[in-house]
């Protein structure tokens, strides 16, 4: 299991529209099971795949990935990847596109924390320009779409980017050691494999009824 969710002091960002759409996914299969059953009996279960297949997505897409920030650095559960940053690796926090740690090693993206489109830009109020950290703010007091505190990807740019200054001013994290820290990276096969099982099964039950 990963260390840095396990440190002290872990503030976890998940958007909860993406817990919506984990709940719809899993009332839709929960809705065609019964459907099913209740149409053709227990039978009819051998064309359950697509909907376990639906169901899982809704697990592996909406309700797993997260932001994890404790303070030994920042963790992305990703769906088919989880990324471990830790604060001395950290050079930049970007939002251009989703909260992206950029470290020398490379640029890590949070899938649980996506940039906005551009009504996010067109619907920002005044307070949601107010308090962000320092490192938020460009020319002239400038904020990216991304960086609003409205948006997922600026919420979660605020966490990481108020503990990493927090740190950084305690003297808790050593600045300059980012070529020297590593960054794990580690893909998650077995949730490629259930999600290749799960599609393949889902295909074939398809094809069969």
């Amino acid at each position: 299991m990963s260390p840095l969710p396990n440190a002290e002091n872990v503030e976890i960002f998940q958007p909860g529209i993406s817990r919506l759409f984990a709940w719809t996914c899993w009332a839709v299969a929960a809705f065609g099971v019964v459907v099913s059953v209740l149409s053709g009996g227990t039978a009819a279960l051998a064309g359950a795949p697509p909907l376990l297949f639906v169901a899982y997505l809704g697990w592996l897409l909406f309700w797993r990935p997260a932001v994890m920030v404790s303070d030994t650095g920042v963790t992305l559960e990703n769906p088919f990847r989880v990324v471990e940053v830790p604060w001395e690796a950290l050079v930049q926090v970007d939002t251009r596109y989703s909260l992206t740690l950029i470290t020398p090693r490379g640029k890590y993206s949070a899938w649980a924390a996506p940039a906005p489109g551009i009504w996010g830009g067109r619907n920002a109020h005044p307070d949601h320009l107010r308090g962000l950290p320092e490192s938020s703010y460009g020319p002239g007091n400038s904020v990216r779409p991304g960086d609003l505190k409205s948006t997922d990807s600026g919420a979660a740019a605020q966490i990481v980017r108020a503990r990493w200054q927090q740190l950084l001013d305690s003297g808790s994290v050593e600045s300059g050691r980012a070529e020297e820290v590593p960054v794990r990276s580690a893909v998650v096969w077995s949730r490629i494999a259930v999600t290749v099982i799960l599609a393949g099964a889902g295909y074939g039950a398809i094809l069969l009824f």
